[in-house]
This record gives structure tokens, C-alpha cells and sequence, in this order.
């Protein structure tokens, strides 16, 4: 994932959360910010509940590598706040879900390949 396209700074992250309502799908909390056609930004949170800092570090990682295998229309900022749950899953459960997430907010760009 490239770092044009990441969420860093903390008022980003509460102006997201403070003025979108949430979508919520098993482990993860997603908050999508419409606006005008430019670069994509995704931001990502894994709490304390989730485990130490090395288990936090690789779910976020997990879902950095997930979420770059996608292409994405251009006009949005999104959250994804991941819950305690996710320890109890693998990556492939990890990718469906969260794919299918993306795909239900219609973030994902439809490929003209297939």
C-alpha cells in the first residue's frame, strides 16, 4: 500500500469518525468519507483489547495486505477499526470478510477483465 494512499493524522481520523455514521461487519467497524474525486485514503486502528503491540502490528499488516489487493473508485476516506474477535481468525476468513465488506459499501472498482 502506498503511503499517498493512508490515513496518518489523528484530527483526520476523529473529523472521519466524529461526522459518518458506521458500518459494522463481524470483527471490523468502517468509516466512509465522500468526497471529491482525488486520491483514496484508507486509516486503520487496532485497539488495545486486540493483544500486545507485535499482535496489533501483524493484524495490521494483514489488513494493509488485504486491503491493497483490491483497486478502488477515487472519492472516499475510509476508517476500519478492527475488534477483539479477529484474533480468532485466519487470514483467508480475515480477507472474505473484509472484501465483502468493501464490495457492500460499493468502494471496490469492478474489473472490466472479467
Amino acid at each position: 500500500m502506498k503511503k499517498v494512499n493512508i490515513v496518518k493524522e489523528n484530527r483526520d481520523f476523529n473529523r472521519i469518525i466524529k461526522n459518518n455514521r458506521p458500518f459494522k461487519y463481524k470483527d471490523y467497524v468502517i468509516y466512509i468519507d465522500k468526497k471529491e474525486p482525488s486520491v483514496y485514503k484508507f486509516g486503520f486502528s487496532v485497539g488495545k483489547k486486540v493483544g500486545n503491540a507485535v499482535t496489533r502490528n501483524r493484524v495490521k499488516r494483514q489488513i494493509k495486505a488485504i486491503v491493497s489487493q483490491n483497486h478502488y473508485k477515487n472519492d472516499f476516506d475510509c476508517i476500519i477499526i478492527v475488534g477483539k474477535g479477529i484474533l480468532c481468525r485466519n487470514f483467508a476468513e480475515m480477507r472474505d470478510n473484509l472484501n465483502f465488506a468493501l464490495k457492500k459499501l460499493n468502494l471496490v472498482k469492478e474489473r472490466k477483465d472479467a
